[in-house]
C-alpha cells in the first residue's frame, strides 16, 4: 500500500498544481468565469450532484450502453481474430472487409446507422460495438499466431483435437494480447456511448453534458465532465485488476 501511494503521489501533485493554477487564473481574470468558473465552484456543483444522488441514472444509463456494446464487440472480436489466425482460408476470406472498415473513425458511422436503427439503444450499443471489434480482433489475431510453434506441435503429438488445442493452448497463451486489446477498447467504448447519446440520447452523461452547454449552465457541464472523467478512471482500474488476476501467472517471481 505505502508503494502504491508513493507511486501515485506525483501525478496528485501535478493535478493539485494544476487545479490550483487555473483556480488563480479564474480569480486573477486571466480566464474568463462565464467559460470556465473557478475550480472551486465546479468541486461545489460536483458534490451536490454527489450528495443528491442526481447522477446516479445518468451513470447507469451509459454504463449499460459500454458493458452491452463492450460484451458484445468482445465476443466477437475474439471469435473472428482466432478464426483469422487459425485458419489461413477464415484470414484471406475476413481480411479485405477488416482493413476496409478497420480504417473508418467509428464515430462516422453514426448516422448511417441512426437511419438503420433509429436512435434508441440498438443504434448505440451497435456503435459502441464496432468500436471495441477491431482492437480485440486484431490484437486476438496477432495473438493466435504468435503462439510457440514447438508446444502446438507437442500438442499435435499428444493427439489434442482442433478444439482443444484451441481452448486449452492457443487461447490462454493469447490471453496478454487478448486482453490488451480488450483495455484499449474499453475507453473507445465510453467514448462511442457519449458521442451516440450527445448524438441521440435522452439520457445518459453524453446527453446530460451537451444539454448543459445548450442551456449555458456552465457549472453543471463541467461538473458531469468531472463526473465523465472520474468514470473512465474508474473503468480503467478495475480493469487492470482483473487483467492481473486473469494474467496471475505472469507476475510470478521466478
Amino acid at each position: 500500500m505505502a508503494e502504491r501511494l508513493r507511486a501515485v503521489l506525483p501525478g496528485l501533485a501535478v493535478l493539485a498544481l494544476l487545479l490550483a493554477g487555473l483556480e488563480w487564473a479564474v480569480q486573477a481574470g486571466l480566464i474568463r468565469r462565464v467559460l470556465l468558473p473557478p475550480p472551486s465552484v465546479i468541486g461545489t456543483t460536483l458534490w451536490d450532484l454527489l450528495v443528491s444522488g442526481e447522477f446516479l441514472a445518468p451513470l447507469v444509463a451509459t454504463l449499460r450502453l459500454v458493458f452491452a456494446g463492450f460484451a458484445i464487440g468482445s465476443v466477437i472480436g475474439v471469435l473472428l481474430g482466432t478464426a483469422m489466425g487459425w485458419w489461413p482460408a477464415a484470414f484471406r476470406l475476413f481480411e479485405p472487409l477488416v482493413e476496409l472498415l478497420r480504417p473508418v473513425p467509428k464515430s462516422a458511422l453514426v448516422p448511417p446507422l441512426m437511419l438503420f436503427l433509429g436512435i434508441g439503444d440498438t443504434m448505440k450499443i451497435t456503435s459502441v460495438a464496432l468500436v471495441v471489434i477491431f482492437p480485440v480482433l486484431l490484437n486476438t489475431l496477432q495473438g493466435v499466431r504468435g503462439v510457440d510453434r514447438v508446444m502446438l506441435d507437442a500438442a499435435r503429438t499428444h493427439g489434442w483435437g482442433t478444439a482443444h488445442t484451441l481452448w486449452h493452448l492457443v487461447l490462454p497463451a493469447a490471453l496478454p494480447f487478448i486482453l490488451a486489446g480488450m483495455r484499449i477498447s474499453l475507453g473507445l467504448a465510453l467514448v462511442l456511448a457519449v458521442l451516440a447519446e450527445m448524438l441521440a440520447g435522452q439520457g445518459g452523461l453524453g446527453f446530460l453534458i451537451l444539454d448543459m452547454q445548450r442551456s449555458f449552465l456552465i457549472r453543471q457541464m463541467y461538473a458531469w465532465l468531472v463526473i465523465l472523467a472520474l468514470l473512465g478512471l474508474m473503468l480503467n482500474g478495475v480493469f487492470v485488476v482483473l487483467e492481473r488476476r486473469a494474467l496471475h501467472w505472469q507476475n510470478r517471481n521466478p
